[in-house]
């Protein structure tokens, strides 16, 4: 939470200095889960005093024209922008109307990692799953708003840049400050939850992003459940119904699709006494949403063999680096009862 800030809003962001006005805006995106979770993500902020302003930002052909064209005059005003994705096209054209001199990151995302690394070597702001493949044809098109994006990103003496995460950042740019996410306002705000005897695991969209495969995916989460006994399995708001459906049947296990983000749902409860997760988020976010309660979370990081053909070159490398730079966790060794 920055230190003129007086506390932190329910997204994670950083309350404005007292007196200043604040208004959320949502780009809609078009997957249902996605939509679902940040429809009462904006209840959860309206409740907290926020202004919440929802775009339907994808809605068709004409609909980028409308919400730019909505969000220009409040863009060029604003003294402080707050952005949830410096990789998302949306928001790095965005960022080419806006002449704040205050910018904002939050994000408590594994890309976040990625994106401070890369804004400290200059490199284009691409994806760590998309990262060694060769630009396609909108990657080209779209350049010179991307690198524009980044100029607007990197500290002058004209510009603060903030990063606001609960992820550990090494390679940190001259001039960025990083501001910790402790989750001081979810643990205020929900729980303790009630802590089951079972386990619950975590789902990813690995699968989903072509990093790993299927096949082996559903054979690790079959064995991981078998071996601690979990029941429930908590999917990502990006996991294709197709796999969930098949997960259920195979494995034999409960599927969960949250309405919240997974730390909001974890410290409502009822949650297991173990969490077990792949290399995710997660495993960063959820020991400080249930510091305290004891809930332990164990990590089972992805084999090598289940790399799809066409995964990043440098995806095991990422991945095993968010499994190491997490505190707070069990790390699994094997498939096996710990």
């Amino acid at each position: 939470m920055p230190a003129r800030a007086g506390r932190a809003g329910p997204a994670g962001e950083p309350a404005p200095p007292a007196g200043a006005q604040l208004t959320l805006v949502v780009l809609s995106p078009t997957d249902p889960m996605t939509r679902g979770q940040l429809r009462r993500m904006a209840d959860l902020a309206r409740d907290e005093g926020y202004r919440v302003r929802w775009e339907e930002a994808r809605g068709g052909t004409t609909a980028p024209f409308h919400t730019i064209g909505g969000l220009a005059g409040s863009l060029r005003r604003a003294e402080r922008i707050v952005m949830g994705d410096p990789f998302s096209r949306y928001v790095q054209l965005l960022l080419t109307i806006t002449r704040a001199r205050d910018l904002v990151v939050v994000d408590d995302g594994t890309a976040t990692m990625e994106f401070v690394a890369q804004l400290a070597r200059g490199e284009r702001l691409v994806r760590w799953h998309r990262k060694g493949g060769r630009p396609g044809a909108r990657d080209l098109l779209f350049a010179p708003v991307s690198s524009s994006a980044r100029r607007r990103l990197t500290p002058s003496a004209r510009r603060r840049v903030e990063v606001f995460s609960s992820m550990p950042v090494t390679e940190i740019p001259d001039g960025v400050t990083v501001t910790a996410n402790d989750f001081t306002w979810t643990r205020a705000r929900f729980g303790p939850p009630r802590i089951t005897k079972g386990a619950d695991l975590v789902g990813t969209s690995l699968v989903e992003t072509g990093v790993v495969d299927g096949d082996r995916y559903l054979t690790a989460v079959r064995d991981l459940a078998k071996a601690h006994g979990a029941t429930r399995y908590f999917a990502h708001r990006r996991e294709s119904a197709e796999k969930l459906h098949r997960l259920a049947v195979e494995t034999g296990l409960e599927i969960v699709r949250p309405d919240l983000p997974l730390e909001l749902i974890a410290r409502r409860g009822p949650i297991g006494r173990t969490v077990l997760s792949f290399p995710s988020t997660v495993v960063h976010t959820l020991p400080l949403a249930l510091a305290g309660t004891g809930v332990r979370v164990a990590v089972c990081d992805i084999d090598p063999t289940w790399l799809t053909d066409t995964a990043s070159p440098r995806a095991q490398g990422f991945l095993s680096g968010v499994t190491g730079t997490a505190r707070d966790i069990h790390r699994l060794t094997a498939i096996s009862p710990a």
